[in-house]
């Protein structure tokens, strides 16, 4: 599971632009560790999910679509500087977005990446909701009343690295399905005696992507279903949709809450049982029981913020997120899953390709991170919600014995 990585990539995060470090040699590397694990390198990786902001720029200040049915921008001197459309996106970010997820395609592992926010051509302050510039940066909150509401438009950039024509899924005979070219689009892949299906579902999908994703599970009966998605769990674990990015406030025929995604879609479809999310800094996790009695896993890990590895190379604080400029120091996430053990198990665990130390390993994560993200957890607790097992109780019951 490779939480979102914009940080990395982000063309001002590097040292020509007066950054401490090349923070995208860290999305190299964590993707190369990745690769080499792989099962063709004699590795145990089956499958690479993505839970999108690949980026972290757009390339437009509004996308034509929205424009042409009369939503308009409105400039926010709030996130000035920290979301402007640049043409190093399609210089810088997105080569080498590519450049990392080659290192997955050569090695043979099939992978899905859904588009979140920051991977859309245009993402911008829509006039209807404008920010309140009377208040002092220091006292804003995440509120619409304070920041306004925020809306995306286009996926020409999403679709030119990641469609369903790119060489990385053209004549793939496990990329399965796509949606609007790719927006949307399905995986399949072989571990532990079963045939899993992947859907990398666009953020805050509207009926018609839910409805191909319900069609491709249907023609693939049977298989157990992992969706990812960008915006799905907060970090306590409620299905929120933040107000200040709630598309449907904007665009309803097209979107819908996270809490909708579940009752439309998760919640009625009995294959799937795990769900895998970013968006949100931090992690949580929740099960909870679809149409049909049997548990859905739900799991959000996002390390974005984290900056310590900057810090250690003499990059100031970020005034803007109060605290370090987030990067991601090489955080990911590895699911082990045993499926010969009665009932079946996935061992959670959290993984620093840049420390080569899992979460439990490294005497002062909880020091360097939990304030930031978790500041109600002790530092047991913080731990506890980076390594923990899930018991699949119903899952042989749903999708049968493993073949051998």
């Amino acid at each position: 599971m490779i939480p979102d990585t914009q940080n990395y990539v982000d063309y001002t995060h590097q040292k020509a632009e007066g950054f401490a470090i090349d923070s995208a040699e860290l999305f190299i590397q964590q993707l190369e560790w990745v690769a080499e694990r792989a099962e063709s390198n004699g590795g145990d990786i089956a499958f690479v999910a993505s839970v999108g902001d690949t980026w972290q720029h757009p390339t437009l200040w509004i996308d034509e679509k929205h424009a042409a049915m009369g939503i308009g921008r409105i400039d926010n001197p709030l996130f000035a500087g920290h979301f402007d459309p640049s043409p190093k996106v399609l210089e810088i970010e997105i080569p080498k977005a590519i450049e990392g997820y080659s290192l997955v395609s050569e090695a043979g592992l099939p992978f899905g990446v859904p588009p979140g926010n920051h991977d859309y051509d245009a993402m911008y302050n829509v006039d209807t909701y404008p920010p309140n510039l009377g208040k002092k940066p220091e006292t804003l909150s995440f509120d619409i009343a304070d920041l306004g509401v925020l809306h995306v438009g286009g996926l020409d950039g999403f679709l030119s690295a990641f469609g369903k024509q790119s060489p990385f899924f053209s004549g793939k005979s496990w990329y399965v399905g796509s949606f609007e070219g790719g927006t949307s689009s399905a995986q399949t892949f072989e571990a532990g005696g079963y045939s899993f299906l992947h859907i990398a579902l666009e953020m805050q999908a509207g009926d018609d992507a839910i409805d191909w994703a319900k069609r491709v599970i249907a023609e693939h009966p049977g298989k157990p279903t992992i969706v990812s998605t960008h915006d799905y769990l907060s970090p306590n674990a409620e299905r929120l949709t933040v107000g200040f990015l709630d598309f449907t406030l904007v665009d309803p025929e097209n979107h819908n809450t996270t809490q909708q995604i579940f009752e439309k879609l998760i919640e009625p479809s009995d294959q799937i049982f795990l769900v895998l999310c970013g968006h949100y800094h931090g992690q949580s996790f929740r099960i909870d029981e679809n149409a049909g009695g049997h548990d859905v896993y739900q799991v959000l890990a996002d390390y974005q913020d984290r900056g310590q590895v900057g810090l250690d190379a003499g990059q100031p604080p970020d005034g803007f997120m109060g605290g370090p400029t987030g990067i991601g120091d090489g955080w990911l996430r590895l699911l082990h899953f045993d499926t010969a053990s009665n009932p079946p198990t996935i061992q959670m665990q959290t993984f620093s390709t840049y420390y080569g130390k899992h979460s439990s390993e490294l005497p002062t994560y909880a020091d360097w991170y939990r304030e930031h993200e978790q500041p109600e957890m002790t530092d047991e607790e913080f731990l506890a919600a980076e390594e923990y097992e899930i018991v699949l109780r119903d899952f042989r019951a749903r999708f049968g014995e493993p073949k051998p």
